[in-house]
């Protein structure tokens, strides 16, 4: 759909216990040219901490807030409130903004694992 479209992989696992994320696959580029739009495909926003830890990878490359697009299936309050302070020009479109995150940091009522159904993974 999008012929031009440059695509790049980060990625990224979030410890249960610290919820943090950390990254174990970076191909982005060293550098981003003024005026690139980025579009990133996220779908599940709980913590905010993988999607943080994206965007501050892309803005330190030159990548400009205000033409970064988010695209997610659903959304936590929590990773929204994070997102807007720290990036008041980022647009985000979500499907669902979910009631908020449980005690282990997942969204609920959410999709489950479904990164891990999709992936195969734990």
């Amino acid at each position: 759909m999008l012929p031009l479209a440059s695509v790049y992989h980060l990625g990224l696992a979030r410890d249960e216990e610290t919820l943090q994320a950390s990254c174990y696959l970076n191909k982005l580029p060293e550098a981003i040219a003024p005026q690139t739009r980025v579009l990133i495909c996220e779908p599940m926003l709980a913590t905010g901490g993988s999607i943080m830890y994206a965007m501050t990878e892309l803005t330190l490359r030159g990548a400009d807030p205000a033409l970064v697009r988010i695209i997610s299936v659903v959304a936590a309050p929590t990773a929204l409130q994070k997102l807007s302070g720290a990036y008041p020009s980022l647009q985000l479109y979500s499907a669902c903004i979910d009631e908020g995150l449980n005690d282990r940091g997942y969204i609920v009522p959410g999709l489950g694992d479904a990164g891990d159904r999709a992936f195969g993974t734990d």
